[in-house]
């Protein structure tokens, strides 16, 4: 053998694609896009979903008595998590394959009571979700995203800023005349988060003297959705970027949007189930995609990879399945499972390569990035991937012809980032993280490589077909 055919190089995903995929490449980027664009939250990505998978042919399993090997179901957990299946010819118990990744996304939570007055403006106090630099969500355009709930029992689904007609929300910052003391501080230092409070309102009530902004505010919300103050702590209540997702750059080869952390392999898993429910041929494993909420908080809760919920949804498999179903037939089933921890990883920054091995980093535009292993430090808090399974895995996207590389989270000893992975390994599941590069990973507008996205889909599709 050559030189050219035993050394490893990264290659350029768009040089494998012909022109006809280089043109299905953008009508998935395109379909992404209005994902990103609507899916702000984990109740919009779950409502998304489940619009999708209706119209294509899965049923709630609730509605299912019997099941049969090719039937599609998908299992809704609290509004915040969707677990999707379609039923193999082989014995569930003999193993699935599982893509697992998260919707929840950095963003700006309201506390349970928020709303204040000071200085002529009525502002929304706010406590930040998940890992963020706190300065890139001042002075610019917020929506609000709310499920909330009045004290009459009434649910409301609200969306204040996506239109163009609609107010949009922000957060104020020190002019640079005024910013010298605080701009010697350090980056993670100068940013008081008690202060991220949201402008929410500037006009008074008539005839109220005490709190007047405040009090007008609160009439608005009455007036309009029957809200009273004590209901802000029966609901959720999210600031998101307004920005729209798009293209960047002259050659359209990179997205750019907020929440691309998960949300780029989420849809990769809901797509990629999608159109395999479409062909004519039942899989032999059974198949599972899981969306799940709080991996950006670490994974606690009932919406969470770490909730019994997904065990539930196997039970119910099972049990809908043969009849029966124990404890122990759950466990001979993830003992024999794969699964692909569908999670983004960082991109080599090219302006700050020093903080990358860049030899083991993620190069934007070289495929979907394999990660063996992740955690911090000494390897702590990782799913390391075994030798036979990375085998696996790499030859299913060999046969394939997806392009893929080996990455790292960074220096060893710069930081550190976990996913969902050591969750299912815990239970006995084959895992290893498989995703997207993003460079400004967590910022309110994240990018990605076209290319990379789609190769995370046909990654997936072909986990999903192939992996046996």
């Amino acid at each position: 053998m050559n030189l050219e055919e035993i050394k490893y190089e990264k290659k350029d995903a768009i040089e494998l694609l012909n022109n006809v995929e280089k043109d299905n490449m953008y009508v998935y980027g395109n379909e992404y896009i209005k994902f990103l664009n609507y899916a702000k939250t984990e109740y919009k990505c779950v409502e998304y979903a489940v619009r999708e998978l209706e119209e294509a042919g899965f049923r709630n399993i609730y509605e299912i008595e019997k099941l049969e090997p090719g039937m599609k179901v998908y299992f809704v957990n609290k509004e915040r998590a969707i677990f999707i299946s379609i039923i193999g010819s082989s014995n569930i118990q003999e193993g699935l394959n599982i893509v697992g990744a998260h919707i929840d996304s950095p963003r700006l939570d309201t506390k349970p009571i928020p709303l204040f007055e000071a200085q002529n403006m009525a502002m929304m106090k706010t406590q930040y979700y998940g890992g963020v630099k706190k300065y890139q969500w001042l002075t610019i355009p917020l929506c609000m995203y709310a499920v909330a709930y009045t004290s009459k029992g009434e649910k409301l689904d609200l969306v204040i800023g996506e239109e163009d007609t609609d107010p949009v929300f922000t957060i104020s910052d020190l002019l640079p005349h005024l910013g010298r003391e605080e701009s010697q501080k350090k980056a993670g230092e100068f940013i008081d988060p008690e202060n991220m409070a949201v402008i929410v309102g500037s006009m008074k009530a008539k005839d109220v003297e005490k709190s007047p902004i405040k009090a007008n505010v609160l009439k608005i919300l009455n007036k309009k959705y029957g809200i009273t103050e004590i209901d802000f702590a029966r609901s959720d209540i999210r600031f998101v970027p307004k920005f729209k997702a798009s293209y960047v750059g002259f050659d359209k080869g990179i997205i750019a949007g907020y929440g691309q952390d998960d949300r780029v392999c989420a849809y990769a898993t809901l797509a990629s189930l999608l159109n395999i429910s479409k062909e004519d041929k039942i899989p032999q494993r059974t198949l599972v995609g899981l969306l799940v909420d709080k991996e950006e908080i670490g994974s606690e809760g009932a919406t969470s990879m770490s909730s019994s919920a997904f065990e539930l949804f196997l039970h119910m498999m099972l049990y809908k399945m043969y009849g029966k179903a124990s404890g122990l037939d759950v466990l001979h089933t993830l003992n024999n499972s794969y699964m692909l921890s569908a999670d983004v990883s960082a991109a080599v920054d090219p302006l700050h390569e020093s903080l990358s091995d860049v030899q083991n980093g993620n190069i934007l535009g070289c495929g979907i990035s394999i990660e063996k292993y992740t955690g911090s430090g000494g390897k702590y808090s990782a799913n390391d991937a075994s030798a036979m399974y990375m085998n696996k895995v790499m030859s299913v996207l060999d046969k394939s012809g997806v392009a893929y590389q080996m990455g790292t989270l960074g220096k060893i000893e710069k930081g550190g980032g976990g996913t969902i992975a050591y969750i299912l390994a815990n239970k006995g599941v084959e895992v290893v993280d498989c995703g997207t590069a993003l460079l400004s990973m967590h910022s309110p507008f994240e990018t990605a490589s076209v290319a990379d996205i789609y190769m995370t889909y046909r990654a997936y599709k072909s986990f999903f077909k192939d992996m046996n």
